[in-house]
Parts: C-alpha cells; structure tokens; sequence
C-alpha cells in the first residue's frame, strides 16, 4: 500500500440517496445498508467526480494509505455496463488530464478490439457553436414552419409539437443562437413535459424551450449559461415550469438572480405543474 487521494464518506452525513453512484463509472460506490459505501480501494481514483453530486456533502477526499489504483481492473468492469459507461470514465480521465490512466484503458480496449467511445464522438460532424459534434446536438431552428399561416400563437390542431428549436438542453443550447433574439424564452424542469399534458399547446406555443435538472445537474454551470444566454439576448419574457416537488425550485432563484444582473427588465413567469399534471402560477 501507498499513501494516496481517496474518497471518504462520512456516514453520519449520508442518506444512502445514491446520487453519487451514477457519477462514479469506475463501480467504485455501492448502497449498502442505506448508505454509499466505497467497495474497493482499487476502484477509486480519488478524482472525487462524485463529490458534487452528493446534496449533503458528506463525501470528501482524503489522503491514506490504500491500495493502489488499478485501471485495467476498472475498465474491465467498466466495459460490461456499456459503451455509455466508457465513454463517461474515458472522459472522466481525459477532464483530469489523467493521461497515464487514460492510455492504459484505451490500450485495453484496442487489444481486446473494443470500440472508443471518444473516437466514435470525434467523427462526428462538429458545429462550432455547440459543445458536443454529435449531430444530435446540431443546432437547428424550426420556427419558419410554425410561420406559415403568419399567426404564430393561433390555435394548433392538438397533438401537433410546438417545438421551435434544437437542441433543447440547457447545456448544448448556443447562447448565441439565432433563435433566442427578441424570444420568449421557457424554461422547464425536464419531468414536466410528462406530468403536464397540454404543456405544447399552453406552455411552449410561441416559445423558445430550456431543459434540464434542477435535482441532478451542476447548478453552477446552469448558472453560468443562463446568465449568458440572458445577458447577451433580447428576451420577452422567461417562463420556469417545474414540478412542485421541494427539488425543482432550485432554479427559480438563479432565474431571477441572471435576469438581475443583466440590468433588464424582463418579465419573469413562475408556474408549479402539480404530480397529478395541475398548473399553477
């Protein structure tokens, strides 16, 4: 054993919520007994990506004596959840600059003719204004097909998507877009598109559509975007739709603390979407 950076968790603090587990591809975390547990010393890398996921802070990185390391035993196990699994743990290693590391999990993945995830991305189409080169993050405008009866908000036959644009995460979407000049702008939780069943035709119909997390995303890159997108746009209007469950108000102040700094005034639109699918204001 060598004296290394570990995770340590502290048990009084955890409530066995398991958002870390998501965040730690390595497998290096599991829920045992209402509580996140570090299974092996050999799993952790000690680059704490599950730190910011953990509401009550009760993870932290220490310095002790454990085991070693070991990545090839990492991304053996890694490779049986999937090639969405690899592609969270190479980019985990490359975000670190953990070139060593990274080297050995691609070297196994060549020998044992497994495809990289982060060559498959970087074949992709770039776009310069979008931080993913998927085409599934392609920047598109949709709006010139909902212009062409020329009444933008008349009533639309129901079923018919009031989609105007993509992509529709908060993160992928450009702040410079096109489409967000002189926009309305909506803001929603992403669970109410399902609980809210008129949410096209009463919610989005006119708007340009935001998406994304309050609960399970970094608040503070969320943050940082909003601010931008608003700052450096002509907004209407912000609408933020979310769930009434205590989670999703998360954003309601970072909304109005963006529109704040911007120094304009903006209208800003509150709405609770009940678990029963029920709007209020």
């Amino acid at each position: 054993m060598s004296k290394r950076k570990i995770i340590n968790i502290n048990e009084e603090k955890c409530t066995g919520c398991g958002l870390c587990i998501p965040n730690c591809p390595e497998g290096a975390l599991q829920i045992i007994d209402g509580k996140a547990r570090l299974i092996s010393d050999l799993f952790c890398d000690g680059l704490g990506a599950c730190i910011g996921h953990c509401p009550e802070g009760a993870i932290t990185i220490e310095e002790r004596e454990a085991e070693k390391y070991d990545e090839e035993k990492v991304i053996i196990n890694i490779v049986k959840q999937g090639p969405n699994v690899v592609r969270a743990h190479l980019e985990h290693l490359k975000e670190h600059n953990e070139t060593e590391y990274l080297k050995e999990a691609t070297d196994y993945l060549a020998r044992k003719g497994i495809m990289n995830p982060l060559e498959k991305s970087s074949s992709c189409a770039a776009t310069k204004a979008v931080p993913s080169g998927c085409p599934g993050s392609r920047m598109m405008d949709l709006r010139e097909g909902s212009k062409a009866s020329g009444k933008e908000k008349s009533a639309q036959p129901k079923g018919e998507s009031q989609l105007r644009q993509w992509p529709v995460q908060i993160m992928l979407v450009p702040p410079h877009a096109p489409y967000l000049e002189n926009c309305d702008l909506l803001i929603a939780a992403d669970c109410v598109p399902f609980a809210y069943a008129d949410f096209h035709q009463d919610l989005l119909q006119g708007k340009v559509l935001l998406v994304g997390c309050p609960k399970l995303d970094d608040m503070s890159i969320y943050e940082e975007r909003l601010s931008e997108i608003i700052k450096n746009n002509t907004i209407k209007s912000v609408t933020y739709a979310h769930m009434e469950v205590p989670c999703c108000f998360g954003l309601v102040g970072l909304i109005e603390q963006a529109i704040a700094d911007s120094g304009k005034k903006i209208p800003f639109n509150n709405v609770t979407i009940s678990i029963r699918g029920e709007k209020s204001s």
